[in-house]
């Protein structure tokens, strides 16, 4: 439905461009500002150091994934592509891996996706990629043989399909000269027609070779390079050494990075001369790529260079570079870039220049978190160390096989990781003992501190402080500076060891120390944000939960401010304000947050990480902090299955888990089982930690498992008092006081959610009207079967707004007949839940019992069977409780009758004899009424941008309403454009055909788009009925926004607005539609902590 991404360019020049092009689809929200940084792993043009910077600790795979997660959003757009990749097989295994889950995940997203490899060597393929032997397709290109040879001539000489033959002793000639080469036959038979050499033979009808009184053998020159580069014979000596350089480059190469490297030889200026005069180079469509026009000219070139003079133009390629190097601009290179001039100093025989620049090109590999690259860069370092003539300096020898181990510990590939970085230490603690300099102090802790990060990943936290606690002295020492980074580096990573074994005051002090230090030294704002985590996680052990929400909240802003929404650390920094709201007895407010965080992990990791299992985790302690037993053991179950299945058996990260599901099972009654579940998380703990260590979590669990223990002894009458969750929720609604000055008019509402949008935005439009205290929602009843099914979207609605507090009951079928299923749209947040009220009307009850006289407001929002139902059993309640009923309706002419009387409007139509019995009583009685017909909704109708503003907040709600509401509005499009009485449009009205909604939505006759194609671009024209109902149901908003009219039916005024097309009752729509914008926004900000705004 996007408009084509080329109707925002002004020619195709500038989509070359990598920044414009991404910010193009930034903008159209193809691209999110978290693709943008994981694009900028592979392309570093369209990145910065803060972005790049966020990428710290992903693993590979994660990135990886992330990487072919921001290309299928392309890719999806403009299939069918091809993805051509040239090299000479020496394909990095990251690239070969990004090539395999494109291909895996291809056919569901891509289906029209070819990937082309394409080398003159043959390729090498890692093991991760073994199974492509069997899988992709393998062309190979061999030489021509004598057959194919003479059919190609006859291609050439233009004969084919004609009797005319090639001369035996001609092919011959040719076939020996090429080598089974077609580029060489084509060579030799244009050199030879240029000569007019060939000529067709009229008696024998074949193609002969002429040869003036030579023989054919000798009629070509043995030595084709002759051939081929005879149309560079008259090139000057430059433009040789242009073309010779170029072929020790390669067969491809990068103009820019060529032009960096070699900017004082002026190689690329000649070589664009090269390629504009002799065609000898073509470039590519993204003007940064020169490749040999002709592969046999590369060939011809490369043959006339002997080995000597390919060293001189590799050194020569080295000295350049290094002359550059050492002015005081330098030049910036990435980590390709310094992996080819690697290859260069490498070629030239320069070792020294090849160790540095294999070491700088697998720093930078690191920086980008790309540790397989990373860590074939340190193998070559190592591999140029042992050819160097001189014994290098200690740091030197050791530190390309130290960050070797370091990245096969990024890998996982913890044994191998152990051994090397075991190597290193031993040989750093001989050389210490021989020396101490600042040299070997260096290295020490460089060598100590990889090994602890490698135990800490392994669980092994006491190897790990050991190996810092000889470490950090040592390096406070060396640096000599209180603000040094390095330094803070060092002490946040011991800060982390600590807390995870328990030692939360030490663990503290470290990590504020650390964050000083970052903060007085500039950090980015994103490292910033892991001290403020860090830090934050610690507080939470410590009971300082008011400060470590201020510490992750700090974080989230951050994060957010660089980041997108979706983000899997922006959902860290969601699940850890969550989690400390919880703490601080706000799990209402950290409710919303953890569902994002697990809405967001869900994408960004699956559902099988531990991070998703952790995110699951929050939110069940949310919910069990609220009452919300049956929800939290139902997700807890689910977290312990993922961490069972992810962590190695019995791994100390299950314990707070473990400890959690005990907390809910003893809260439901399941005694035995919560003991069950303790005993377990002792016996873990016992494993991983020594006697004394996180001594207060292995104290909590023995306490649980003795008083568990007493209450399974006790008998059924002296047991603890245990209530279900439906029965806590129950209890609230029977025993809440309702106080109208303070918290607003108390409120019922009955809806049909589900259906269609508007009654889930009236319940946005709800949170914003409850948190400024306008209105006190005392419960919400889901009408329209499935009622059930409808109920539970309520409450996961309301869960995601932070309106937790706001009971849901499950009404009728609403008129509609037995066995019969409405349609109810999706959402990820959809779920049953226990603390649903099983009857809805029984809900109503307890609900108006509890309000004052006369206060309460009726809204319905959906057939008008219950509340019928409501007054019909329960008169007198309704008659002293209910202060007024709001009907999102219609009404027949009221100069019609005596009396007000329902009209075939939707909500009436579904159950209209229960509408007029309810519109009948309520004037016999008393109650006044408040009708809204949709006149009044098409006088303010508001367009898609207002549904694509709310989906700025990132909230969960707002974007699955706008996804039913392109997917609704467009099938409808779909069946207006079928003739009618077409099956496709189902139940629709003959009247509902392209006209009508082309000037229902769009305001005009026409549009030119057909029927398959979305409209939702264009649409201008959506209407908001279920909000502006509710709207009417706040007296400040009534009177400013509607023009009334009324009829008096036995002495009460009732109220109706939209009598007609002409006089639809609505004051001002713009100011309207502003306040709407404006109510609904406030709602979709405070419940996820108005981050959106704060980070502004």
């Amino acid at each position: 439905g996007e408009k084509p991404l080329e109707q925002d360019t002004d020619s195709v020049e500038e989509t070359r461009d990598l920044m414009f092009a991404l910010m193009l689809l930034l903008s159209r929200e193809v691209l999110s500002k978290t693709d943008r940084a994981i694009l900028g792993s592979i392309l570093p043009d369209v990145t910065d150091s803060q972005l790049m910077s966020l990428l710290k600790g992903l693993s590979p795979e994660a990135l990886i994934k992330a990487i072919v997660d921001s290309l299928m959003k392309i890719f999806c757009l403009i299939q069918p592509l091809m993805l051509v990749f040239e090299g000479d097989g020496d394909i990095d295994p990251a690239s070969w891996n990004v090539l395999k889950t494109l291909m895996e995940r291809a056919p569901e997203e891509c289906p029209r996706l070819i990937i082309l490899v394409l080398s003159r060597n043959e390729m090498n393929l890692p093991e991760s990629v073994a199974h492509f032997k069997e899988e992709a397709v393998k062309v190979e290109l061999k030489p021509f043989d004598r057959f194919e040879t003479m059919l190609y001539l006859k291609l050439l000489l233009g004969i084919q399909g004609e009797e005319i033959e090639i001369d035996e002793k001609m092919l011959d000639t040719v076939h020996d000269r090429a080598n089974g080469c077609p580029l060489y036959v084509e060579y030799i038979v244009t050199w030879a027609l240029e000569r007019r050499m060939i000529e067709q033979d009229s008696e024998s009808k074949k193609m002969i070779l002429l040869h003036d009184d030579v023989s054919e053998e000798t009629a070509i020159p043995r030595e084709l390079s002759n051939i081929v580069l005879a149309a560079f014979n008259n090139l000057s000596p430059t433009l040789w050494d242009a073309l010779k350089i170029a072929s020790c480059i390669g067969y491809s190469f990068d103009a820019k990075v060529y032009k960096q490297l070699t900017n004082a030889m002026d190689l690329m200026p000649k070589v664009e001369e090269l390629a504009n005069l002799y065609d000898a180079f073509e470039l590519s469509i993204d003007s940064n790529t020169y490749k040999w026009k002709h592969q046999a000219v590369f060939e011809a070139v490369k043959s006339l260079l002997i080995k000597n003079q390919t060293v001189q133009i590799h050194g020569m390629i080295a000295e350049e570079y290094e002359k550059e190097g050492s002015t005081d601009q330098g030049l910036s290179l990435d980590a390709g870039m310094r992996r080819l001039l690697a290859r260069h100093f490498l070629l030239a025989e320069k070792w020294e220049g090849a160790f540095d620049q294999y070491m700088e090109a697998g720093k930078q590999a690191e920086d980008t978190f790309n540790y397989p690259e990373a860590a074939k860069m340190y193998e070559e370092a190592i591999i140029c160390q042992g050819k160097l003539s001189y014994r290098p300096s200690l740091s030197s020898r050791l530190l390309p096989t130290i960050k070797l181990g370091n990245c096969l510990r990024e890998l996982a590939r913890y044994e191998e990781s152990e051994a090397v970085l075991t190597r290193c230490l031993k040989e750093v603690e001989k050389e210490r003992a021989l020396q101490i300099s600042t040299d070997t102090e260096q290295m020490y802790v460089l060598a100590l501190t990889v090994l602890a990060t490698l135990h800490q990943n392994q669980s092994k936290y006491n190897q790990a402080r050991e190996l810092y606690e000889k470490a950090l002295p040592i390096a406070r020492t060396v640096e000599g500076s209180s603000s040094s980074l390095w330094l803070a580096n060092h002490i946040a990573g011991y800060a982390e060891i600590l807390r995870k074994m328990g030692e939360l005051e030490a663990s503290e002090k470290l990590h504020r120390e650390a964050l000083k230090m970052r903060e007085d030294n500039s950090c980015t704002e994103l490292e910033l944000a892991v001290s403020y985590t860090q830090l934050g996680c610690t507080l939470i052990g410590l009971g300082q939960a008011a400060e470590a929400y201020e510490r992750h909240r700090s974080a989230l802003l951050l994060r957010f401010k660089y980041l997108g929404f979706s983000h899997g650390l922006v959902s860290e920094s969601l699940n850890y304000c969550a989690e400390g709201l919880s703490s601080l007895s706000r799990s209402e407010e950290g409710i919303p947050l953890a569902m994002h965080c697990v809405a967001i992990r869900k994408e960004v990791f699956g559902t099988a990480h531990p991070a998703f299992a952790h995110a699951l985790s929050i939110l069940a302690s949310c919910f069990d902090a609220v009452g919300r037993q049956s929800s939290a053991k139902g997700l807890l179950e689910r977290c312990l299955k993922i961490c069972e299945e992810a962590f190695p058996k019995d791994h100390a990260n299950i314990i707070p888990n473990l400890m959690s599901y005990g907390r809910v099972l003893r809260s439901m009654g399941m005694y035995e089982e919560g003991r069950n579940i303790y005993e377990r998380a002792v016996k873990v703990h016992r494993i991983n930690f020594k006697q004394g260590q996180k001594q207060l979590q292995l104290d909590t669990c023995l306490k649980e498992i003795r008083e568990l223990t007493e209450e399974m002894e006790k008998g059924p009458d002296q047991r603890s008092v245990f209530l279900s969750e439906s029965d806590r929720v129950l209890q609230h609604v029977t025993d809440r006081t309702v106080d109208v000055d303070a918290d607003g008019t108390p409120l019922i509402i009955l809806t049909d959610i589900g259906r269609d949008v508007d009654d889930e935005y009236a319940l946005m439009l709800l949170g914003a009207l409850t948190r400024k205290r306008l209105v006190n929602p005392l419960a919400v009843v889901t009408t329209l079967s499935p009622s059930r099914k409808r109920a539970a979207l309520s409450k996961g609605s309301l869960d995601a707004l932070g309106l937790l507090h706001v009971p849901v009951g499950i009404g009728s079928a609403g008129g509609v007949e037995e066995g019969r299923e409405l349609e109810v749209y999706e959402s990820a947040y959809r779920k049953a839940s226990a603390s649903i009220f099983e009857d809805g009307m029984n809900l109503m009850l307890l609900s108006l019992s509890s309000a004052p006289d006369k206060s309460v407001r009726l809204l319905g929002l959906a057939s008008l069977t219950d509340f019928a139902s409501l007054v019909r059993n329960h008169e007198d309640l309704f008659v002293s409780k209910v202060k007024e009923v709001v009907i999102m309706g219609g009404l027949e002419p009221l100069d019609s009758h005596d009396t007000l009387q329902p009209d075939t409007a939707y909500n009436n139509k579904c159950d209209m004899e229960s509408a007029r019995y309810l519109y009948e009583r309520c004037q016999e009685l008393g109650v006044p009424t408040v009708t809204l017909s949709r006149w009044a909704v098409y006088g303010c109708p508001v367009s898609n941008e207002l549904f694509d503003e709310l989906c700025k907040t990132d909230h969960m709600v707002a974007t699955n309403l706008r996804r039913v509401s392109m997917t609704s509005i467009n099938e409808l499009w779909r069946k207006v454009n079928l003739p009618f009485p077409h099956p496709g449009r189902e139940k629709l009205p003959e009247r509902c055909n392209r006209k009508w909604f082309c000037g229902t939505f769009f305001g005009k006759d026409d549009i030119r788009r057909d029927g398959s194609a979305s409209i939702w671009d264009l649409v201008t024209k959506l209407f908001m009925y279920d909000p502006l109902a509710m709207l009417c149901c706040v007296d400040e908003y009534r009177h400013e926004f509607f023009r009334w009219t009324t009829k008096e039916v036995n002495g009460v005024i009732h109220h109706f607005v939209g009598v007609s097309e002409s006089n639809n009752g609505v004051i001002d729509p713009k100011a309207l539609c502003n306040k709407l914008s404006y109510l609904f926004r406030f709602s979709l900000r405070e419940s996820l902590q108005n981050i959106e705004e704060s980070s502004n």
